[in-house]
């Protein structure tokens, strides 16, 4: 075994302050998944105020939520190869990285083509699963036609980010991202207000957006001086890696995908509230959306920063990252929930001149915000047991306590006994605090074994 450093310019997590080291770490990470929001808040501004609340709902209800389904359990997928590459890194193990980077990126070449082929063929059959209202089928399946042609570029793209964040750097993955979110935003400009090409115009400023940021990544694995670079030599599936990938992977895949169900579910309950109802629902997506990139990156920024430290040996880092974490990532929750709720009212006008459809953003908005706290937990805990390799908890206690629970109230407490919008709506804070609950049983559970 090749015991070497792993690349002079990657950055190393195991040495060093622990709350400057994910800090500086988290804050790239952080900085993208706002640019992406940022990019997805001007996209519905675009389409909402040029094209109107019907198409709305198309490029944000049922759409969004086969889109999360299909695509998200293979982008979830990569987060195995993540957790393989930091734990070589950690070890200082080049040929490790070096052969897990190559067959992480055939794997998301060959998925994404049969993601592609699938989406292309069933997109109606999808949205007519969903109820999605009448309205906005059509444009809806051709926004989802659109976005399914891009599969493999989001894929690599998200698989290259993924290598590089294990590896320590996360200040590449928001450049790209920014390259690709400035080029969405004047892509649908052009398209939807000047060109006039409606919903098909913004799924194809997505399509293209995401086509560059997979381009940037693949040239910096192609050139970099680093164990992770991509050769000929590489690009191959190494049976074992890939054992270890999917490991990892498949059971965060298959959460990813029980979420995707759940929100589908979900979603055919906000359908029959009408459309209205769903483009609020989509918008409220929009504004608080800021909040979900923030806590995102922090459950991105913790499973890297164990991963490495995991992979080291290096169990009083884990210990510190965890707690570290938890008051770190708690108090920013606290802040950005107080902005949403205190600027949120005030920035709903942008998005449209339907003053019922901002009545509405602003109810959902105040059954969520205030409760975001308790999902700081799932995050930071989550990240941990996953970024020691151990995925399969996680996929349990999140698929029982958010997913399976939610179908249950839905099917149950929602359609049976109360269809009103806060009683669908609570469904996610109820189910928040049963799943903290459980994983904080998991965790101290697991420390005592591990981290001891």
């Amino acid at each position: 075994m090749h015991r070497r450093s792993a690349g002079a310019g990657s950055y190393d997590l195991t040495q060093g302050s622990i709350l400057k080291k994910l800090v500086i770490f988290f804050l790239p990470v952080a900085a993208g998944t706002i640019v992406q929001q940022l990019y997805n808040t001007v996209d519905a501004i675009i389409v909402s105020k040029y094209v109107g609340t019907a198409a709305l709902a198309a490029v944000g209800g049922s759409t969004t939520q086969i889109i999360n389904l299909l695509i998200g359990f293979f982008v979830a997928l990569t987060s195995g190869a993540s957790v393989v590459v930091a734990h070589s890194y950690g070890e200082k193990n080049r040929e490790a990285v070096a052969r897990s980077s190559g067959t992480a990126v055939v794997l998301c070449a060959i998925i994404g083509i049969c993601v592609t082929a699938v989406g292309e063929l069933l997109a109606p059959v999808f949205l007519g699963w969903m109820n999605t209202p009448a309205d906005t089928v059509v444009q809806a399946a051709s926004y989802l036609r659109i976005c399914f042609g891009a599969t493999v570029f989001v894929l690599i793209y998200n698989m290259g980010a993924g290598i590089l964040r294990a590896s320590g750097d996360s200040g590449r993955p928001f450049k790209y991202l920014l390259s690709c979110c400035i080029c969405n935003v004047v892509l649908d400009y052009i398209l939807v207000k000047i060109a006039g090409w409606g919903v098909e115009g913004a799924a194809i400023a997505t399509a293209v957006s995401q086509i560059i940021s997979c381009a940037l990544v693949l040239i910096r694995l192609c050139r970099a001086d680093e164990a992770y670079r991509l050769t000929r030599k590489n690009l191959r599936l190494d049976r074992p890696i890939l054992r270890r990938m999917l490991k990892i992977g498949i059971p965060s895949g298959l959460q990813n995908t029980m979420f995707g169900l759940s929100n589908a579910i979900i979603q055919t309950g906000v359908n029959a509230l009408g459309t209205t109802i769903v483009a609020a629902w989509s918008l409220t997506g929009k504004v608080d959306g800021f909040y979900w990139a923030v806590i995102n990156a922090a459950g991105t920024a913790v499973m890297s920063f164990v991963g490495q430290n995991y992979g080291a040996g290096r169990m009083d880092r884990v210990r510190g990252c965890v707690k570290t974490s938890l008051l770190v990532f708690s108090g920013a929750t606290i802040v950005i929930s107080g902005l949403i709720l205190t600027v949120g009212r005030l920035a709903l006008p942008l998005f449209s001149d339907d003053q019922v459809l901002l009545d509405y953003t602003w109810q959902i908005m105040l059954y969520f915000v205030p409760y975001y706290f308790t999902w700081t937990f799932i995050d930071v805990l989550s990240g941990t047991l996953r970024g020691s390799g151990d995925a399969v908890s996680p996929m349990i206690i999140m698929g029982l306590g958010i997913c399976a629970f939610r179908v249950f109230w839905v099917l149950v407490v929602f359609r049976i006994f109360f269809p009103t919008l806060m009683v669908l709506s609570l469904s996610y804070v109820t189910s928040w605090v049963i799943t903290d609950i459980a994983l904080v049983i998991r965790y101290l559970s697991w420390s005592k074994k591990v981290l001891a």
